[in-house]
């Protein structure tokens, strides 16, 4: 087959553009009669576009597609990272049943934390490189091969932390940390209650009020088998709520002083047991509502024992205060390298079992962090 047209019908049999593109490409450039030289149409015109898998929410309440998703170009703030495993967060559920304060436009990619590994920096990016191993965060978008990320919300990640326990650490262990230290300001020697103590957050809190804190926590949970794991985690005491009055155990365990920090991420009935448990002038940090139900406060208990509540919505640091934000996550790092805090990993899924990943957590078969690994 001779000629340009020949040329061009083999150059696409070899597989150099996709199959969809050659049509339109060959009518775009006989309809110009070729007035550029073959060599450099191919080049310049032809170059097929390089995608990789993402897990979209196309349709609230729907199952996630996992599916090929154009790569875009960096500017020069920003790093494209191969992400290699990504944190399943409550609030990532939330997000797809359109139920979460934050609401992105359709379709989205959900993902708000994630490990893996640099593999391009835009130009004005100086604090990573090509090749370095990273933690992020973000709203949306990390559940997927790639992410292209700001560069200052990336921290190094030494090389004895596993990808899957980095993944574990952004979410759970900042909020953690920053409703332990810096909201509830906790003392050594304090007694810390933790709600649903055996979910991501909860065993966190158990271990770093217990492990860097040097606080006893009274860990509550709703089975005896997660009571259990929680008491793994260096929990002292535990209390199965959904068998007896959490309020009334907590009693006997403090000898009805109660505790001096309740973190909270159930909400309903259980927050104002936990309420109810709280010693003069203790401390209650709200951090989420995984019960389903927002529950008022009576403020006569606030006065009467001068207990604060307080509220910890740890990504909104990230607007408010940076550099509040990012010492959480540098010491969970921190503390992460030199062994004093180790995420536990419940359940590990592939990316094409995403939506099985969903229905773990909300089926409250979860313990711990759930992690996509992305291979």
């Amino acid at each position: 087959m001779a000629g340009p047209l020949g040329l061009l019908q083999r150059w696409c049999l070899k597989g150099r553009i996709p199959l969809q593109l050659r049509e339109g490409t060959r009518r775009n450039l006989f309809s110009q009669g070729l007035q550029r030289p073959l060599a450099m149409s191919s080049t310049v015109l032809l170059q097929p576009q390089r995608t990789y898998r993402a897990a979209l929410c196309m349709e609230l309440t729907k199952p996630l597609v996992v599916q090929d998703v154009p790569s875009t170009s960096l500017q020069p703030h920003q790093v494209r990272i191969r992400v290699r495993c990504c944190g399943v967060n409550f609030a990532d559920i939330l997000a797809c049943q359109g139920l979460y304060q934050d609401k992105p436009s359709l379709p989205f990619t959900p993902g708000m934390e994630f490990a893996g590994d640099v593999m391009e920096t835009g130009m004005g990016v100086t604090n990573v490189k090509e090749g370095d191993r990273v933690i992020g965060v973000t709203s949306t978008n990390a559940l997927a091969e790639e992410y292209v990320a700001d560069s200052k919300l990336l921290w190094a990640i030494p090389q004895k932390i596993p990808y899957e326990d980095a993944a574990a650490l952004p979410v759970s262990y900042g909020t953690a940390i920053l409703a332990l230290e810096h909201r509830a300001q906790t003392q050594p020697g304090e007694t810390v209650l933790v709600t649903a103590a055996a979910g991501a957050t909860g065993l966190a809190v158990v271990d770093v009020a217990t492990h860097v804190l040097k606080a006893k926590v009274i860990a509550a949970a709703g089975s005896d088998k997660k009571c259990h794991l929680a008491l793994q985690k260096g929990a002292f005491q535990s209390v199965n709520y959904s068998e007896t009055s959490l309020r009334e155990e907590v009693k006997k365990l403090t000898a009805n002083k109660g505790v001096d920090v309740v973190i909270d991420t159930i909400g309903g009935d259980i927050f104002k047991e936990a309420l109810h448990s709280l010693a003069w002038e203790g401390r209650i940090v709200v951090v989420g509502f995984a019960g389903g139900t927002i529950p008022s406060i009576p403020a006569n208990l606030l006065l009467l024992k001068n207990i604060s509540a307080l509220g910890v919505y740890w990504g909104r640091y990230r607007d408010e205060d940076f550099s509040v934000f990012s010492s959480t996550l540098s010491s969970a790092v921190l503390h992460c390298q030199e062994g004093r805090i180790k995420p536990h990993v419940g359940a590990v899924f592939k990316l094409e079992e995403v939506n099985e990943a969903f229905a773990h957590v909300t089926q409250r078969k979860s313990t711990g962090k759930v992690v996509i690994s992305i291979t």
